[in-house]
């Protein structure tokens, strides 16, 4: 099976109230890449497509219109250290939904994204 360059064989593809914020948080928490983004023809000012790329994984996204209505979801998320990366989704307006702790499979913790989103983030055990 061949997939597009910078893609995987699964990606999720997530309908957002607000991609431009959704955007804003990924680049800041996560040091996302956008790879594209292409506004809607409409002039609304919308996302039609976009893609981003956090540590080689691509994520999919749209601002939510029409009959393509709002399809947040859960994100699992390895990065090099739990802390920083909540610390930095909570000043980028995250909400906690699960406090940092210790696992016995890492660091981790739970955020809401301004989109609604929630993001599971965790670092391994040294």
């Amino acid at each position: 099976m061949n997939t597009p360059r910078q893609h995987q064989a699964v990606m999720p593809y997530l309908m957002l109230e607000g991609a431009q914020k959704f955007t804003d948080f990924i680049k800041k928490v996560f040091d996302a890449e956008v790879t594209q983004q292409h506004q809607r023809v409409d002039q609304s000012g919308l996302l039609m497509h976009g893609e981003a790329q956090i540590s080689g994984s691509t994520i999919m996204y749209c601002d939510a219109v029409g009959s393509w209505g709002v399809a947040v979801s859960n994100l699992f998320i390895y990065v090099d250290n739990a802390d920083e990366r909540f610390h930095k989704a909570i000043e980028a307006g995250a909400t906690t939904v699960m406090e940092l702790s210790d696992k016995e499979y890492g660091r981790t913790c739970g955020v809401k994204d301004t989109t609604g989103n929630v993001w599971w983030i965790t670092s391994l055990k040294s």
